[in-house]
């Protein structure tokens, strides 16, 4: 069973470079709820804290996954602006996952002590990161798709050389 063994091997770095991005998304939340964005100085800060931490931990997950946990079925050349945006959307629909939990728990429920907060977004974290693993593993770094875009290249590049070869 080549292919269990190959997932496990995906969702474990997914796992670890997950579990990295958790420290870099609490870590930027806990600095920015605790210093600019307190919920005295900003009603929404809390919530505008999230969306800055994730932004960041995207940018880390993006990284890692993309060189690392799914660094042979990533796209190459002009498919990886599509892949980046495709990871983006991914991301932010998992980021909107990820802020409910904080939401009810601050807002809906009144908790809104820095502990609930973080609390809530490891609930968050969670939620998101099972949507996003599904999402990057069969959509945005899907081995059958990677096949589907070199074949794709491929005939791209016999049809250039054909027009080129008739050209006078």
């Amino acid at each position: 069973m080549p292919w269990f063994r190959h997932l496990v091997g995906q969702l474990l770095k997914f796992g670890l470079i997950g579990g990295l991005g958790v420290f870099v998304d609490l870590g930027v939340y806990t600095l920015l709820r605790t210093t600019i964005l307190t919920p005295e100085a900003h009603a929404l800060g809390p919530m505008v804290a999230k969306v800055i931490a994730t932004l960041v931990a995207i940018a880390w997950s993006w990284l890692g996954n993309r060189f690392w946990t799914f660094r042979k079925h990533r796209a190459t050349g002009q498919h990886a602006t599509r892949e980046g945006l495709e990871f983006l959307g991914v991301s932010l629909a998992g980021m909107v996952i990820g802020l409910v939990p904080l939401w009810i728990t601050h807002y809906l429920l009144g908790w809104q002590s820095l502990v609930v907060d973080n609390v809530s977004n490891l609930i968050g974290i969670g939620l998101g990161s099972v949507f996003r693993f599904a999402l990057y593993r069969w959509w945005v770094y899907s081995p059958k798709r990677q096949h589907w875009l070199e074949v794709q290249d491929a005939a791209d590049d016999t049809l250039s050389s054909r027009e080129a070869a008739t050209a006078p």
